[in-house]
């Protein structure tokens, strides 16, 4: 039997059990850096297979899975653990019982598919070369992310990985395909704070103020030009403001105004050139309006790089796994992952797996409250992560 019958053999054997663990974490999730029954779940599931995961992180795992002569070569694996802080409006039997969380970004998919490719790996240790490193990270959705942790903290050392690779959701793409993208598909995201000062007081008597609301919407409004006017077409950006706190009343102009928003590109020389006309535009203009500002630009995660040649051959591996018209291109996408600091250090390579049903009404996107998937999706990841795996230790 050849090894994509074999592996394909084995997610279909595996499938099941897959959902019944992906139910599981679903059902309890975690917020970032705060997963420690998730991680003891995992560590459980990984003792059942019969690896010895080791702690990392707080509330990350690491565990090898160790073929013949596993010093020849080492390839990582990664899902993430975290959940995020949102109720879930599913009526599923595996709906969130912990209230004000849910699995809305898919990472209960992704550790579970990385449980089901571990214990297909597991099973096929003595038909490869070297070792399959699994890194189960906590945090990737609060800064500093888990990734940059688990860095610090040796990950990619003893021993350490010649390259990597992850998979994450994707609802607009119908389960059994997958998604490639070779070179710059993420980008960096930073996170803006804005508090704009001036005089409070009556709104009846704006003289006598300094209008800090006034203030707030013109900065809003003038910041779009620093994309519009200044970066180049050549260079995805994008600057959102999704916060702006003016605790006044119909009444009362505040004192101060607090305005949040994140930055995104794809180029680390305008990243650090968009930071100094947002900050220079933020103080001129509130200066000009007689007020003032204090800004923290916070450098979030980086932008996500696959490596081409790795991808290339990942591409193939899939097309070979799922067949050719399963295996889609993406595009550039102005989201971030964490993962992208692994990529800053090691060969990546991160595809989406494809979890939309329009049959089955299984549409909704990420971090949404009715975010679910078709998990028919499950056997096709934990069978292509493992065949992945397998391709690269031949390689």
């Amino acid at each position: 039997m050849s090894t994509v019958d074999k592996v394909k053999e084995l997610a279909q054997a595996y499938a099941p059990d897959t959902v019944q663990v992906r139910r599981h974490i679903h059902a309890n999730p975690e917020l970032s850096f705060e997963e420690h029954n998730t991680a003891a779940y995992v560590k459980q599931v990984l003792e059942s297979y019969g690896l010895e995961p080791a702690p990392m992180a707080g509330t990350g795992l690491v565990a090898l899975i160790e073929g013949k002569n596993p010093e020849k070569r080492t390839i990582a694996l990664r899902a993430d653990l975290d959940a995020l802080p949102i109720v879930e409006a599913n009526e599923v039997a595996y709906k969130s019982r912990n209230e004000g969380i849910m699995h809305a970004c898919g990472h209960d998919v992704h550790t579970a598919s990385l449980l089901g490719a571990a214990r297909i790996l597991q099973e096929l240790r003595e038909e490869f070369e070297g070792t399959v490193k699994l890194i189960f990270q906590p945090g990737e959705e609060k800064f500093p992310g888990g990734a940059s942790i688990m860095i610090k903290e040796g990950v990619l050392q003893n021993p350490a990985p010649e390259k990597i690779v992850g998979q994450h959701v994707f609802p607009m793409l119908p389960a059994g395909k997958v998604g490639f993208r070779s070179g710059m598909y993420m980008a960096s995201a930073d996170e803006i704070y804005i508090t704009v000062k001036g005089k409070g007081g009556h709104a009846a008597m704006p003289e006598q103020n300094i209008d800090t609301v006034l203030i707030a919407s013109h900065l809003i409004v003038a910041l779009q030009q620093i994309v519009s006017r200044h970066a180049s077409p050549k260079v995805p950006s994008v600057l959102s403001f999704g916060k702006i706190e003016a605790k006044g009343a119909t009444n009362v102009i505040p004192d101060e105004v607090k305005i949040e928003g994140t930055f995104r590109t794809m180029n680390e020389v305008w990243r650090k050139e968009a930071h100094k006309r947002i900050k220079k535009l933020a103080e001129g203009l509130c200066e000009s309006m007689g007020g003032s500002c204090d800004i923290d630009i916070k450098n979030g995660y980086p932008f996500l790089q696959n490596d081409p040649e790795l991808t290339e051959r990942a591409r193939a591996a899939a097309e070979s796994y799922l067949g050719a018209d399963n295996v889609v291109d993406l595009d550039l996408w102005m989201g971030a992952e964490d993962f992208a600091y692994y990529s800053q250090e090691v060969p990546a390579c991160f595809y989406r797996l494809g979890t939309r049903n329009e049959a089955r009404g299984i549409v909704s996107g990420v971090h949404t409250p009715t975010f679910n998937i078709d998990e028919a999706a499950l056997e096709t990841s934990i069978g292509l992560m493992a065949y992945v795996a397998l391709q690269e230790l031949k390689a």
